[in-house]
């Protein structure tokens, strides 16, 4: 006879009782017992936790301390008098304005590499390349936060060339394919630009080749839209810093490349497209800093962002809003603005001063 979930319950009651489990609890909890575990290790779990209205959105970070986070005086006895920010994985959760910080990742005592890149696979966050904060050399380096488990691993490297600014996105599970993370484009460490693609399994932890792209795009932005990984503008080795209005876009079922409507204003850098939760893609654009969403072959302005989050700012989106982070003034405190779906104002979002350090990346997950 197998085991009850919890004894004297019918499991079905029992399940009701742990769909209700806060997502910080599952590390715990999966330590109950192995029932336990192999329940809230199932995909059935979470779809009946979704179906449910007990899913959680989460947006995650690649934040600076701050110096009342880190304490300037320890932070430099620690890197040798070097009083670099370190990074790390910032959350906030939109539903009840709450902020937390992940454990940093092992092996990394400088913190998060610099312009590493964020992604999902299902539950789990993949910090993807960027640079050694301490020799600036590129880094293949893959690590992955489970928060079932609430820890990291270490995942497989990116093979080739060690690139920088690199278009990353990505693809949900669908049936047949596991949730994976597309990279392509960026530069190698002799600053050629790249048409390189490829996928990395998260489930498997195997890279995949995926064809190349027409056209060789340096920071370039990834974004996954309708079943497609958008790689948008960017520019070539012979062009650099000149970002081009285009876009190419892989069928990532059929594995093809395809021209994309996703032209930018010439010049643009297109660091902030997302795809919001309504399937449209949206950017920050412009002197004045608007947020914008792109209609058949061109932008509309939906509202300026405010004043005090224009400089660098990032948008990251989720399946019911936006939000973006930035600041008044380069190396000012972060302050952070929320754009509900349906609505046209922004909303000010309390930054507490220890969650007020520079931004470089962002994402957001369902848990």
């Amino acid at each position: 006879m197998s085991q009850q979930l919890i004894p004297g319950l019918p499991d079905d009651i029992s399940r009701e009782c742990l769909i209700r489990v806060a997502y910080r609890s599952f590390p715990a909890a999966r330590s109950i017992c192995r029932p336990w575990r192999r329940e809230l290790d199932s995909p059935y779990f979470h779809r009946r936790r979704k179906s449910a209205g007990l899913s959680r959105s989460v947006l995650a970070f690649a934040q600076a301390e701050s110096v009342i986070a880190s304490g300037s005086s320890s932070s430099a006895a620690k890197s040798g008098g070097d009083t670099a920010p370190q990074y790390r994985i910032a959350l906030f959760e939109p539903a009840s304005g709450s902020w937390s910080r992940l454990p940093p990742v092992p092996g990394l005592p400088r913190g998060l590499p610099l312009f590493c890149r964020l992604a999902v696979a299902s539950r789990q966050l993949v910090v993807v390349g960027g640079w050694d904060p301490h020799t600036w050399a590129a880094s293949d380096g893959v690590n992955v936060y489970d928060f079932a488990t609430g820890s990291w691993r270490r995942g497989a490297p990116m093979p080739g060339p060690r690139r920088s600014f690199f278009a990353c996105a990505s693809a949900p599970a669908v049936e047949g394919r596991s949730a994976t993370v597309l990279v392509a484009g960026g530069h190698d460490e002799e600053k050629n630009a790249l048409r390189s693609a490829m996928a990395y399994d998260v489930a498997s932890d195997a890279w995949a080749a995926l064809p190349d792209m027409a056209t060789e795009r340096d920071e370039c932005r990834g974004v996954f839209l309708r079943g497609r990984f958008h790689v948008i503008g960017g520019y070539s080795t012979t062009e650099q810093g000149q970002f081009s209005r285009t876009a190419e876009a892989l069928d990532v079922a059929a594995g093809r490349w395809g021209a994309a409507e996703d032209r930018l204003e010439e010049g643009t850098c297109p660091r902030t497209c997302v795809e919001g939760g309504d399937g449209r893609m949206y950017m920050c654009r412009g002197e004045v800093v608007q947020l914008a969403v792109m209609e058949g072959t061109g932008w509309r302005a939906v509202a300026d962002v405010p004043g005090d989050a224009r400089v660098a700012p990032q948008l990251v989106a989720w399946e019911s809003g936006l939000m973006v982070m930035g600041s008044e003034s380069h190396g000012g405190m972060q302050a952070g603005y929320v754009m509900e779906e349906g609505a046209t104002a922004w909303r000010k979002v309390e930054v507490p001063e220890e969650y007020s350090g520079h931004v470089h990346a962002g994402c957001s997950l369902e848990i």
